[in-house]
């Protein structure tokens, strides 16, 4: 994307999702977009007037091209800098028929409106000061959405509750920024500007958060991405049955014979707002068949990657050995805090009771199913919830972006670097190195400080239109 446009043009894009619907809405932003919009705009019953056009009013009216009709429109204007990019804004909804939309488009751009570039809108709203940069890119990720927690976190990102934490870590340590740097001027003095124990503890202060906010990034991502979930186990144990009951569709091949599913088979549900990707895996046996091991060495792979680990296993004929075998050959991944590993006991429909052996079960997390009846699914997912709700990061104020994470790591970085100057008494002039390479990564985040290589990369994610 061209991020050095004057922004003295207008600009127009189809604002809603593309095909055919009931309506559709062609946004304009610039200092001509009224006036664009009025040399085809014919309000009914009498004519509108550029000076009687009021701001975050809609009219209604015909659009109009070489005297013929196009269609029946309302127009809302948005006079600036009262408009979502602060520019003068106008927004045509129109029928949405696909049709229509690419005629009102076209015959804009012949009116010589330019066609807007991926996230220009957004992109013209963070650069007239109507949000940061760490709040705009919360748009994408609030039109991304696809769960109550992913809604959650771009809601509070776009409102400025991320913002607002790295903005008050940045003004606190850019006072004493500037007492390290008036030091420099009186350097022959001898001065000492900055109490050195305040200046110590703030480091501490703002090493602590910026720790909390890295350390959030982990869970932040999971939840973003869909918390993965690895459903392994022998062949025939019922894996693939079980994520077609969860999933309550077809999705998974289903055979009677042994080592159906040969590779991971992957999709998205999302139980009580939480997202989460179920990954179905190979069973896991020894064979000398080439392609079975590579499924089963994917399935590895997939388990390391995984929060939850669903081992299913056939409860009815599942004896001592079996579970010892199991609990030692999964033992690291029973033992890791980070993971959540769960004894999936299915087809309990063919069995009356459960053989006294399995005590050993009970020093698991366990649930009793029966894939096939669809029986007891939802302890199963009700327990995948409240391990999600159980984790310590549960704040809507967490990283989920990379971009953020890295220029967090960076500034982290450099003001460990600056309490290590301290504690060898460094000169102040290679401190305040430190402390400006602070300033500089938290300010990347929100925009305080960017490049145009960095613009062009977060916008250009956009969709047109927004």
């Amino acid at each position: 994307m061209n991020t050095s446009h004057t922004h003295s043009d207008t600009i127009a894009a189809i604002a809603t999702a593309p095909g055919s619907g009931a309506i559709a809405v062609i946004r304009l932003s610039g200092p001509d977009s009224l006036p664009h919009a009025l040399a085809l705009f014919n309000q009914v019953k009498k004519p509108l007037e550029a000076l009687q056009v009021k701001s975050h009013h809609s009219y209604f009216g015909t659009l109009n091209y070489l005297d013929k009709v196009v269609d029946e429109v309302l127009m809302t204007y948005f006079k600036a800098p009262h408009s979502y990019t602060g520019e003068e804004v106008v927004e045509i909804s129109c029928h949405g028929s696909e049709f229509i939309q690419e005629r009102i488009m076209q015959i804009f751009l012949d009116s010589g409106v330019r066609q807007a570039q991926a996230g220009e809108f957004t992109l013209r709203a963070f650069l007239n000061g109507k949000m940061d940069l760490s709040q705009a890119e919360a748009v994408a990720d609030l039109i991304a959405s696809q769960s109550d927690i992913t809604h959650r976190m771009a809601i509070n990102q776009m409102r400025g509750g991320f913002s607002d934490q790295i903005n008050e870590l940045r003004e606190k340590l850019l006072h004493f920024a500037s007492l390290l740097e008036l030091e420099l001027d009186f350097s022959e003095e001898e001065v000492e500007f900055a109490n050195r124990e305040e200046f110590l503890a703030l480091i501490r202060n703002i090493t602590d958060r910026l720790s909390w906010l890295i350390n959030s990034f982990k869970a932040g991502n999971v939840l973003k991405k869909g918390i993965p979930v690895a459903i392994i186990g022998k062949p025939n144990a019922g894996k693939s049955t079980l994520l077609n009951a969860i999933l309550n569709e077809e999705r998974a091949l289903v055979s009677e014979i042994p080592g159906t599913t040969r590779d991971a088979i992957e999709d998205t549900f999302v139980v009580s707002g939480y997202s989460f990707r179920f990954v179905d895996t190979a069973g896991l046996h020894k064979s000398d068949d080439h392609v079975e091991n590579m499924g089963m060495a994917r399935t590895y792979d997939k388990m390391k990657q995984a929060s939850i680990i669903l081992y299913v296993c056939d409860i009815s004929t599942m004896n001592e050995a079996d579970m010892d075998v199991m609990l030692e050959e999964f033992k690291d991944y029973i033992q890791d805090e980070n993971k959540h590993f769960i004894l999936v006991a299915n087809k309990i429909d063919q069995m009356s009771q459960l053989p006294p052996h399995l005590r050993e079960i009970f020093d698991l997390d366990t649930v009793f199913i029966s894939a096939k009846r669809k029986e007891n699914i939802h302890e199963l997912t009700e327990k995948l919830v409240s391990i999600v709700r159980q984790t310590s990061l549960t704040s809507d104020v967490m990283v989920n972006n990379s971009r953020h994470y890295e220029a967090l790591i960076r500034a982290l970085n450099a003001l460990q670097a600056a309490e290590k100057g301290f504690a060898e008494q460094v000169p102040s002039d290679l401190i305040a190195i430190d402390v400006r390479q602070v300033l500089y990564h938290l300010g990347t985040i929100t925009g305080a400080i960017t490049t145009d290589e960095i613009l062009g990369s977060i916008f250009s994610k956009f969709c047109i239109g927004k």
